[in-house]
C-alpha cells in the first residue's frame, strides 16, 4: 500500500476513504490521528494493526458537535452538554455509557465510549461530509510519541494506511483531556490540552485518577487511551528530572555522559556542553512546552544518543499535561529532587 499525502482541500476523497472501511490520518489541534469509520468493527480492527496497538487500550470516536451525543451515548447527564458548550469544539474528551451501536472494537468490550469534538476545521469537514464517527488514537506507532505534524506521521504510518491529510501543524501538541462522567465524582483519566482548573471550574470537585501519576497494575483494565502503557518513547531510555529548574539543571549536568540527549527549558540550554539538547520552551510558558514536546522526544531517534534526562515541569495548567507525557515516555523512571533549590 502507498500513502497518500492529500491537503486541505481533498475533503470529499478523504471522507470517502473512511465511509469505503480505510484508514486515514487527520489533523487536530492536539495530535494527529489515525482515523477509521467508528461503526465498522473491520475497519476499526485495522487501526490496532496499522499501529501494533494492544487490544485492551479503548479508541476516541470524533464527533462534529454535541449533536451527535445522543446517538452513540445513553444516559449523558447535563454536565456533558454544559462541558460541550464550554469546550467543544477542543481538547475534551468525555467518557459516557455507550449506545450498542457503538462496536466493541471500538471501547475493548467497555460499557462506556470515550467521545469529543476536534478543533479543526478540515477534519470537521471531513466527519460531517463522510456522516460517520470517526474512531481516532494518536496517528503514531504505539509506544511511539505522538505525530504533531504530518510529516512526523508519514514517517511512522507510510505504507501502512491509505492517506494522510496535511493540515499543517497542530496547534495544542498533546492528547486531549479526558474526564470520566459515569461516576458520582467526575474522574481525570488523562490530562491534556484542556487543563484540569478549567474543568474544576466547570464541575467543582474532580477527582485525579492514579494512572495519571503512576502506572496501571497487571490485569487492570483501562478505562481510557494512554492509562495503562508506556507510551511516547523515544528509542534512547528517558529519565525524568522533576524539581526546580536550576537544581535538576544541576543533577542532569552531573549524570550526563557522551551520548546523552537533554530536554529542557529554553533557560538552561547553555549548562549542557557536548549534549545534543533540545528545548521546549520557557520554564514559565507551559503551552509552548505542550507545543514541542513530542517533537523533542522524536528528535533524538536516528542520533547516537543512547541516555535522554528531560527537566519536568510544575502540575499547574498544561504543565500537568506535559509532566504526564514526559513521564509516560520514561515508563515513571523518576528522579525527584524536591522544591528545595538548593
Amino acid at each position: 500500500m502507498k500513502t497518500k499525502l492529500l491537503t486541505e482541500q481533498d475533503i470529499a476523497a478523504a471522507a470517502a476513504i473512511l465511509r469505503d472501511g480505510g484508514l486515514l490520518g487527520i489533523p487536530t489541534e492536539t495530535v494527529y490521528g489515525l482515523g477509521a469509520n467508528g461503526l465498522d468493527p473491520m475497519a476499526v480492527r485495522r487501526i490496532f494493526q496499522a499501529k501494533g496497538r494492544p487490544q485492551d487500550n479503548p479508541l476516541i470516536l470524533h464527533v462534529p458537535g454535541s449533536s451527535w451525543l445522543e446517538r452513540y451515548c445513553r444516559e449523558i447527564p447535563e454536565k456533558a452538554y454544559t462541558l460541550a458548550e464550554k469546550f467543544w469544539p477542543g481538547p475534551l474528551t468525555m467518557i459516557l455509557p455507550r449506545r450498542e451501536i457503538v462496536p466493541d472494537e471500538v471501547t475493548c468490550g467497555l460499557g462506556t465510549v470515550g467521545i469529543r469534538c476536534p478543533n479543526h476545521p478540515v477534519t470537521l469537514a471531513i466527519i460531517r461530509t463522510a456522516g460517520i464517527p470517526v474512531a481516532a488514537p494518536s496517528g503514531n506507532l504505539s509506544g511511539r510519541p505522538s505525530p504533531t505534524c504530518a510529516a512526523h506521521m508519514l514517517e511512522d504510518m507510510d505504507g501502512r494506511i491509505d492517506a494522510i491529510v496535511d493540515g499543517g501543524p497542530c496547534g495544542v501538541g498533546v492528547e486531549s483531556t479526558i474526564i470520566d462522567l459515569t461516576s458520582l465524582v467526575p474522574r481525570l483519566l488523562r490530562p491534556g490540552g484542556l487543563p484540569l482548573e478549567a474543568l474544576q471550574e466547570v464541575l467543582g470537585e474532580v477527582a485525579v485518577d492514579k494512572a495519571i501519576l503512576a502506572p496501571l497494575s497487571a490485569g487492570e483494565k483501562p478505562k481510557a487511551p494512554g492509562m495503562k502503557y508506556r507510551h511516547y518513547a523515544p528509542k534512547a531510555p528517558v529519565t525524568v528530572v522533576a524539581g526546580k529548574g536550576g537544581r535538576t539543571a544541576q543533577y542532569i549536568r552531573e549524570q550526563m555522559g557522551e551520548h546523552t540527549g537533554v530536554i529542557c527549558f529554553d533557560e538552561y540550554t547553555d549548562r549542557f556542553p557536548g549534549c545534543a539538547v533540545e528545548a521546549i520552551g520557557s520554564s514559565q510558558d507551559p503551552g509552548e512546552q505542550a507545543r514541542r514536546v513530542f517533537d523533542a522526544l522524536r528528535a533524538f531517534d536516528g542520533t547516537d544518543v543512547t541516555a535522554i534526562f528531560a527537566q519536568c515541569p510544575g502540575d499547574a495548567g498544561l504543565g500537568l499535561a506535559v509532566a504526564n507525557r514526559l513521564k509516560k515516555a520514561a515508563g515513571f523512571q523518576v528522579v525527584d529532587l524536591g522544591e528545595d533549590e538548593a
